[in-house]
């Protein structure tokens, strides 16, 4: 139980019927911009527990958490979803993963390429604001399947004002269409060059860094395209390269 602190619902926002974000109070100790933690509940009479990026700054009393509500398969989503404002969840105290702009060198083009509530982890580094100087230009990229499930923009067009010609957004949809949007799935889009071509630059691997988070298979996919189309290489401790990735499910 060390491990654990107790958290209590400050708010929850149901974006649509199945997504929804947690607003929690606790106190943890201080993670960095892009790093997950662990939320947890008893549920019959077993700790379930499951993997959320933190969307807010560190410095924040409250913490939110974006989530996707699986109905017949998940195990903790569909408790966390049926939570009411007051009550009570298990937070883990420190927080993990290396999915930040800490462990980026320094390069002209930072792409930050999400799917669904894959974007979590890159609202808390853009909404914290710091080292990012350290790129020219960032390109935050978010799919999803239609245009209801883009919950975030308000936040979204901040960042915008707030960095101006420095941040480029792209939005993508997999199931309708709409003008500006891009239509289509990542690997696809980027193998055809239509995202490329969308933004105006070009993945390079001498002036370029790539961050995936989200659906695995994209993940996996995008990755690979990177790395055989590009000659990109993912970024490790001991030997830096282009590719970031976040896996936690």
């Amino acid at each position: 139980m060390n491990d654990w602190v107790i958290g209590k619902v400050k708010k929850i926002h149901y974006w649509t019927k199945n997504l929804f974000t947690i607003i929690l109070n606790a106190k943890v100790n201080f993670f960095i911009p892009g790093q997950f933690t662990k939320l947890s509940l008893i549920i019959n009479g077993k700790r379930i527990r499951r993997a959320y990026s933190y969307i807010n700054c560190p410095k924040n009393v409250n913490h939110e958490f974006y989530i996707k509500n699986i109905k017949e398969k998940g195990n903790l989503t569909p408790y966390l979803h049926k939570l009411n404002i007051n009550d009570e969840i298990m937070i883990s105290k420190n927080a993990l993963g290396s999915f930040t702009i800490n462990n980026i060198q320094n390069c002209e083009n930072l792409w930050m390429i999400s799917t669904g509530t894959g974007i979590g982890p890159y609202l808390s580094i853009l909404q914290n604001g710091s080292n990012l100087e350290k790129f020219k230009k960032i390109i935050l990229i978010h799919a999803l399947r239609y245009i209801s499930d883009l919950s975030y923009i308000n936040l979204i067009n901040k960042f915008k004002n707030k960095l101006k010609k420095k941040l480029i957004v792209q939005i993508i949809t997999s199931r309708e269409k709409k003008q500006n949007y891009l239509q289509g799935h990542i690997p696809k889009l980027i193998n055809n060059g239509s995202i490329e071509k969308k933004i105006g630059i070009l993945i390079n691997k001498n002036n370029t860094h790539i961050m995936l988070c989200g659906n695995p298979n994209m993940i996996y996919e995008t990755q690979k395209l990177l790395q055989e189309k590009y000659d990109l290489s993912k970024n490790l401790k001991n030997k830096k390269g282009n590719i970031t990735i976040e896996k936690y499910w």
